[in-house]
């Protein structure tokens, strides 16, 4: 009976240990949404549940495009209501100049979705579609590029605008595997774990191929000693304030001192930029006063170090400012509204 007795008790704790170890695992494991995406030369994740409680940007309403408000009506989705997550897979694409420009994205976005109305919507929109491990990719013509989009849950939705079907593919095929919690792209194996703990958004790699200019990047409009393929780690959490954290990985220890001495001089250069006058964008001049006070209050906060071969910017961002750059967004195309209507660019 002792003897039942201790081989229950110890079959129990095997079992919690497991349990425990599993638990730990999915904690350390990058999000699903992540996982999903395909082999990139970058990769940005927002998790938007934390960042929409902490700004409150979908309850500021604005004028929606027409593209955007028939996308609305159509599925009833809206985005800054309905979106929890989202990550993008950035590629690099070798002509530059051809449909996609110098990238194409994949995108996974989780969320809250009427799976009937958005399966019409696409379905209307289509030029044709590919059966694929059970899932329906829907091909739809924009501006010249092929946008495909499917379906792999109830809440959770795949765009990509590659020039070829291989990247859906790879993101229907990582869902069958989502339970791995270390199943995703080399990229996530590479670095993920150098992402702060509880970060709410956080990219990965040669995040600045999008914002390239031939072979250098530009910040403000002002060039920077960086190559375009230069690796970096940004992060923002929340630890009683918005925390962005930054992290550029250089060739070597004397890169990584020019990186810092560059990094300095451009915060300078930025903390010394007046006024410019009302901005479009932004709209009415209080609302742009009170958003250039909160530009100066962030770079203020900026400081920049140098480790090893690695240069690491701090600051801390005003909540106000994520709120003014939310809502000054919500009346442009989202991407995957702009991934779903013929006329939007994804």
């Amino acid at each position: 009976m002792r003897r039942r007795t201790r081989n229950t008790f110890a079959i129990l704790l095997i079992a919690l240990a497991a349990l425990a170890v599993a638990v730990y695992l999915r904690k350390q494991a990058p999000p699903e949404a992540a996982r999903l995406l395909p082999e990139a030369d970058a990769i940005v994740y927002f998790n938007l549940r934390p960042l929409r409680a902490l700004t409150h940007f979908d309850q500021h309403p604005v004028p929606h495009s027409a593209d955007y408000q028939a996308f609305l009506d159509a599925t009833g989705i809206q985005f800054e209501r309905d979106l929890d997550e989202a990550a993008f897979a950035i590629h690099r694409m070798a002509d530059a100049n051809g449909p996609n420009g110098p990238v194409a994205y994949s995108e996974v976005f989780v969320g809250h979705f009427d799976g009937r109305r958005l399966t019409r919507y696409l379905a209307t929109q289509a030029a044709d579609t590919e059966s694929y491990a059970g899932h329906t990719i829907y091909r739809i013509p924009v501006d010249g590029r092929n946008v495909r989009v499917t379906i792999l849950g109830y809440d959770i939705v795949a765009v990509s605008n590659a020039p070829t079907p291989e990247q859906i593919h790879s993101i229907i095929d990582r869902h069958r595997t989502a339970a791995l919690p270390f199943s995703g792209s080399t990229l996530l194996a590479q670095h993920y774990p150098d992402v702060p703990l509880l970060a709410q958004a956080w990219g990965i790699g040669k995040i600045g191929l999008p914002f390239s200019a031939g072979h250098s990047l530009r910040l403000f409009g002002i060039p920077l000693p960086l190559p375009v393929d230069t690796t970096f780690i940004a992060s923002i959490r929340y630890l009683g304030s918005l925390q962005l954290r930054v992290e550029e990985i250089a060739r070597d220890k004397d890169a990584a001192h020019t990186s810092m001495q560059v990094a300095n001089v451009v915060i300078q250069i930025l903390r010394a930029i007046p006024s410019s006058g009302p901005s479009p964008t932004l709209g009415n001049t209080t609302s742009q006063n009170s958003t250039e006070a909160e530009l100066a209050a962030l770079l203020n906060t900026a400081t920049v170090q140098q480790r090893e071969n690695k240069v690491i910017l701090r600051a801390t961002i005003p909540v106000g400012l994520l709120e003014d750059l939310f809502t000054a967004s919500k009346d442009a195309t989202t991407p995957a509204a702009g991934a779903a209507s013929p006329s939007g660019k994804p």
